[in-house]
This record gives structure tokens, sequence and C-alpha cells, in this order.
């Protein structure tokens, strides 16, 4: 007996943005949400507004995660974050076209921006397991003792991502603070957040445990001075937070001993590594035998 499919208008299912938290996607605690236009002004996706809240329950997510993630060798750390980049290349797609969607861009300069990101998660990849042969030290001193310095991750870092792009922004944020062991609370760009949550489903795919990367959408203004003040954040990146009142975001980080790196470049690089870094200096007695 042959069936037929009956033929019938289906409707889309629009895709819902929520916020990235502890490896879940919860709605804002306080319900709010806000429209998401492309640059003609046609509706694209409601995004989470994230509050106080979200931003508190944030960064005790990554504090939970700190422990574990900072704890895998640096290789495996390696092969997590290649592996993100390989989900990535394989939604390529998808990515491609909410960039062309939200920053109107053209489907060129969108897979353009798209590859570069991938490119840069293969490249900070690499260096989980150099970067402390580069950044750490054998110290020459007087006396029989080894006296070596290691660099090890600083713990929760808090993160403005750049505000002028969908996806290259955030990916240059986040990715080096990853290298070492860190874990990430990150503010997306608030005009195009869509893709900082697409971005969260990859990595809540790609091997990389709940909690070590949280994306937060909405206003930096609303949320990074919450960030900045907080007693259980160890590191403020302001990379994207060159049109917010900073100086006052660093002040407010000054209260409780938290290390900033000002508004600047993003460029793929050692010194975003070695940013969140801390140096543990080992002394040994050397074997007189």
């Amino acid at each position: 007996m042959s069936m037929r499919a009956k033929q019938t208008t289906r409707l889309s299912v629009p895709k819902t943005y929520k916020l990235a938290i502890g490896g879940a996607f919860p709605r804002s605690e306080s319900g709010r949400t806000y429209e998401v236009l492309s640059p003609k002004g046609a509706f694209l996706a409601n995004a989470a507004k994230a509050s106080r809240k979200d931003a508190r329950d944030a960064v005790v997510a990554a504090r939970a995660a700190v422990k574990g993630w900072s704890g895998a060798t640096a290789y495996n750390r390696g092969q997590v974050l290649y592996r993100v980049a390989e989900i990535l290349e394989g939604r390529r797609a998808q990515f491609v076209a909410e960039i062309v969607d939200q920053e109107g861009a053209s489907e060129t300069a969108a897979a353009a921006q798209v590859d570069a990101a991938i490119d840069l998660w293969v490249w900070y990849a690499g260096w989980c397991d150099k970067y402390a042969q580069v950044a750490g030290n054998a110290n020459p001193v007087a006396g029989p003792y080894f006296n070596i310095s290691v660099p090890e991750p600083t713990g929760v870092v808090a993160t403005v991502a750049p505000q002028d792009s969908a996806l290259l922004g955030i990916v240059a944020a986040i990715a080096p603070a990853l290298v070492t062991g860190n874990a990430v609370v990150v503010v997306a760009s608030e005009r195009y957040p869509l893709s900082a949550i697409s971005l969260a489903e990859v990595l809540a795919t790609s091997d990389l445990p709940g909690g070590v990367v949280n994306v937060l959408t909405g206003s930096p203004a609303e949320i990074a001075p919450w960030l900045a003040s907080h007693a259980d954040v160890d590191a403020l990146d302001l990379s994207g937070a060159g049109e917010l009142d900073w100086v006052d975001l660093e002040i407010a980080a000054a209260e409780t001993l938290t290390r900033v790196l000002r508004p600047g470049d993003v460029s793929a690089s050692l010194d975003r590594i070695t940013a969140f870094t801390e140096t543990k200096t080992v002394w040994h007695t050397k074997s007189l035998i």
C-alpha cells in the first residue's frame, strides 16, 4: 500500500536565542528580551537581556568549572579547542547566514569572518601545550637549587567582547583565555548577539566542560559594572569596552585587586594568552649525591 505525502504548507521554526550559563541555555531570570534587527530594520530574533543575577550565576558557574578545566592536560585542552574549530567548520553555512543577516555583510565577507574565526581556534589550540615553554623558564640562582617559573591560569576571566563583529570578536576574546585553563564569562556584542549564542552551542558539543564559557547577551553598559566589581572575578578583559566608561570599570576592579586588560588590539598573539596567567616560582634542592 503506497502512502502519498499530503501537500501542506509548513511553518518555519524560528530559533530561540537564550543565555549560555553552566552548560545550560536559560532565559534571563528577569524575563527581559530585546529585538535584534538587521541593518535595514528587519526583525531577526529576540535575544535575552541578561541581568545582574544572570551575571552572578555565570560567575558561579565559571568558578565551579575552573578546577576541572585547568587540571586537564595541556594536550587535552588543545584537542578540545581544535574540536571547536572542527564543529564550527561543519556549521559554517549557518554562521555565514547569521552574519549576513546581522551585519548586512556580503556572503563573501561573512564567509571570510567565519574562516578567520575557525583559523583562530586552530592557532590558539596549537599553543596549549607550547605556551608554558615560552612564558616559563629556569632561572639562574647562586646555590645548589633549581629555580623554575611556571605560568598558571588566573582563574575566572570576565570579558566584554568586541562589539563590532558577530563572531570573530568574541572568538578573539575568549580563545586565548581558554588556552591556559581559565574559565570565562563573556558579554557578547549587543548589536550582533545571535552568533555568540550559536557559538555557545558549538562549545557545548565540543567536549568543553559546562561552565568554562558562559555567554551573556544584552547591554554591556549594564552588565560590565557588576562583573568588574565582583569579588570572585580574577581578571577583567575590557577589549570590547572602548565605548564604555572603562576607566570606571578598571577602578571598580581595583577594589578587589582584579587584573585588568584595557581596550586594545585583539589580534592573535602570545601576549593575549599570558595576559591571563600568574607565574608560580618553584625552588627545589639539587641532589648532592
